[in-house]
């Protein structure tokens, strides 16, 4: 049941929580000022307490904003207010100010769990986790052990079931998916601590399970005549084209991830058979692409006129001093999005443009020129066809082959 607290007395409480949680004084003034309008708001309708009901209602009528803020575009202006209601009502629910999602540059782990996290950080690199998928599931964790240390949790035994079910209910807003990824994480991280004795009970078993159908969202397509615009806008008389243009080719021809692309090797080619040979860094399978003609070209030409002189085995590398292989967390994106812009193609509001998109692109072309799925699922370096199946949905031409004629079915009745 709702503990409900007097608004007043709750306002300044979590006024006096942001003190201590050293917030700018602009950022306190301008929530005191939020709280006073939330607490005037209450006061007309003769309410005492401070309710979710009552936050829901102050953000509809005043802002036109509804309960599904979290899924649907809502105003600018009332960006404060919503913050100012989950302030409240966190504040109310869990005792604490639950921090907003911030970029750090580095994490810093709290010191009664630095041990805890250390060691599960080193149990996730010895069952081979892809970069990308660690790096996700060690920040949804990082959210739930910031949760911890705010509820004043000082050793995994004192987890319990009752504090899990809190941060469920906190988390309950977001995107299923998102709360799919999130229960997944808890789970597995709960059966570490028990598995290690960090805890006497296994607490996996408290967290439910999320019932739901596989619905991935259906790949964004390139029509073939724009992938060549693409490509075709690139300056190759300078070594940045000359650079991009490479990347380019091998994502949109032979369909390497940005991650396998970024990790390539010189050791990787292999000119006397005409084959690059790599082991992928999401699947950590060995796989062998041949060396098409224009990309043997555009290699060649990266190599021997554009590529810096410098010491590191990758094969693409930034060209401004120090030379050295892209970020672990660079995406490409900008490249992409360089070269849509001097192509002139015009992007759909909502559809992707990422290096990614290419892969989908390469996909979808071969579906339409009669590939079998099992080839696709190959050449795309895919675990089994259930990921690739998803680029049926884009072959518009054998879909509308599978189309029932009402007339005819009516007819044969």
């Amino acid at each position: 049941m709702e503990t409900k607290s007097l608004i007043g007395v709750l306002a300044a409480e979590v006024v006096e929580e942001l003190v201590k949680l050293n917030y700018s004084y602009n950022t306190i003034c301008g929530y005191r000022a939020s709280f006073k309008r939330i607490c005037k708001f209450a006061e007309e309708r003769g309410e005492h307490f401070f309710s979710e009901k009552l936050g829901r209602q102050y953000l509809k009528e005043r802002y036109n904003c509804t309960i599904d803020y979290y899924t649907n575009p809502f105003p600018i202006k009332a960006k404060s207010a919503i913050r100012s209601v989950r302030l409240l009502g966190d504040y109310q629910l869990h005792g604490v100010i639950v921090r907003r999602i911030v970029k750090k540059k580095s994490y810093v782990k709290p010191p009664q769990f630095e041990k805890i996290l250390d060691a599960y950080e080193i149990e996730c690199q010895q069952n081979e986790y892809a970069q990308r998928g660690m790096r996700s599931r060690l920040q949804r964790l990082f959210f739930f052990v910031d949760y911890l240390s705010l509820r004043k949790v000082m050793d995994a035994n004192e987890i319990s079931p009752e504090l899990l079910s809190d941060y469920l209910i906190y988390i309950s807003p977001r995107h299923e998916k998102s709360i799919a990824a999130i229960l997944t994480t808890l789970r597995v991280f709960l059966q570490f601590l028990y598995q290690h004795g960090y805890t006497k009970k296994d607490l996996s078993l408290c967290v439910p399970k999320q019932n739901k159908y596989y619905y991935p969202a259906v790949p964004t397509r390139w029509e073939p005549d724009d992938v060549k615009r693409l490509i075709d806008a690139v300056d190759r008389g300078n070594p940045q084209g000359k650079r991009d243009y490479a990347i380019l080719l091998m994502v949109a021809k032979l369909g390497l991830r940005v991650g396998d692309v970024k990790a390539l090797k010189l050791s990787d080619l292999n000119w006397a058979t005409k084959t690059i040979t790599l082991t992928q860094e999401k699947t950590k399978k060995t796989v062998t692409y041949p060396i098409l003609h224009d990309i043997g070209w555009a290699l060649i030409d990266y190599l021997q006129n554009a590529r810096p002189v410098c010491e590191t085995p990758y094969v693409f590398v930034r060209l401004c001093a120090p030379f050295e292989p892209f970020g672990k967390n660079a995406n490409l994106h900008n490249l992409m999005v360089k070269y849509i812009r001097l192509a002139g193609i015009k992007v759909p509001h909502g559809k992707k443009q990422g290096l990614h998109s290419l892969r989908h692109a390469l996909a979808s072309t071969l579906l339409e020129q009669g590939a079998s799925l099992a080839m696709i699922t190959e050449v795309l370096g895919h675990v089994d066809s259930k990921s690739t199946s998803v680029y049926l949905h884009t072959d518009i031409k054998n879909l509308k082959a599978c189309a029932l004629d009402p007339e005819e079915v009516f007819s044969c009745e």
